[in-house]
């Protein structure tokens, strides 16, 4: 599967941090930490092995133990510093601070004693470290929403138990729904709940705010095949009455930069070497000259209205192109 480079580092940096804390791990257990391959993780004890501090001599690098990898123990022998305290400047310090207030009136934390005392722990502490700055960020976002109801739904999707719905939707129908929720998540000014909906037999995702009343269920949730991650622009644009608009493109090998270096909701390997990337388009045009400056690469494009929209800007281009070929006056 394609990965984005920021990903991997985020990875390499945590298996780093998760190995000097927990000493020697066997390689599959590393693989099940950090939810990969076995030989993902080989690859990055590899990459690891050459990364190190400015110089770059075998002095200045991350060392691993080769002999117990061998034998499918990663241990960690030198970590070059990786792993010492953080120190903020002044700046970085003020911005975590207005994310952790933004992150403390949320109903998801302020629902949740343990969430809420967390977040309070840590914004208290970095605020105490940053000093006057702090005082000057002032960030709310709330919410709406019965504060009952993300109690009952935030201890539902920790217990991993299905719930019961009344809920209305954006047309003021009110209807009752099984749901096995998977994970809450803010977007905006509204909080929004991510499950199995067993009265639409499929996920859906539903604004807490339109919840009239939810009780928790003594049933387990079930296993579904379902992606966790929500489309909260889809759920928006539904609201308001508009077509959520996801393009999903079949590039050629040449052309994985884009997995890299656009936003994308999803990417997907194909066995001839060519890859898919699933994106949102919010704006036709970028999408348009993405597609036409890397023509060579783009091997199909769903929906079709999609891929009609840019080849009609194709002919236009070329049309344009052959009436000032036509208009130019002859030499001699």
């Amino acid at each position: 599967m394609v990965e984005r480079a920021d990903d991997r580092l985020v990875r390499l940096l945590g298996i780093v941090a998760y190995l000097d804390d927990a000493g020697p791990v066997g390689v599959d257990e590393l693989a099940r930490q950090f939810g990969v391959s076995t030989e993902r993780i080989r690859q990055d004890i590899d990459a690891l092995w050459v990364s190190g501090t400015p110089g770059y001599m075998p002095d200045d690098l991350i060392d691993f133990d080769a002999f117990s990898l061998e034998e499918g123990l990663v241990t960690l022998t030198q970590s070059r510093g990786l792993t010492r305290p953080l120190r903020l400047g002044t700046r970085e310090a003020v911005a975590l601070v207005a994310a952790l207030r933004a992150m403390h009136t949320t109903p998801a934390v302020q629902a949740d004693a343990e969430r809420t005392a967390v977040v309070g722990s840590a914004l208290a502490k970095l605020t105490a470290a940053t000093g006057e700055a702090a005082h000057a960020v002032d960030v709310r976002l709330g919410g709406e929403g019965d504060s009952r109801v993300l109690g009952v739904l935030t201890r539902a999707v920790a217990a991993g138990r299905r719930v019961r719905l009344r809920y209305v939707d954006a047309a003021d129908a009110v209807s009752e729904r099984d749901v096995d929720p998977v994970r809450l998540v803010t977007q905006d000014d509204a909080t929004y709940l991510v499950g199995w909906c067993y009265r639409a037999a499929g996920r859906r995702t539903f604004r807490v705010d339109r919840v009239l009343e939810a009780v928790a269920t003594d049933l387990d949730v079930a296993e579904h095949d379902l992606d966790p991650d929500v489309d909260v622009f889809a759920q928006v644009a539904a609201d308001v009455g508009q077509s959520p608009r996801v393009a999903t493109l079949r590039l050629a090998s040449p052309a994985r930069w884009v997995a890299e270096e656009v936003p994308v909701e999803g990417v997907r390997d194909l066995p001839d070497g060519s890859f898919e990337v699933r994106l949102r388009v919010t704006n036709p045009a970028w999408l348009r000259r993405l597609l036409l400056t890397n023509a060579p690469d783009v091997l199909a494009v769903e929906p079709p209205d999609v891929a009609a929209d840019v080849a009609a800007a194709a002919r236009a281009a070329l049309a344009a192109d052959a009436d000032e070929g036509t208009d130019s006056t002859p030499l001699g």
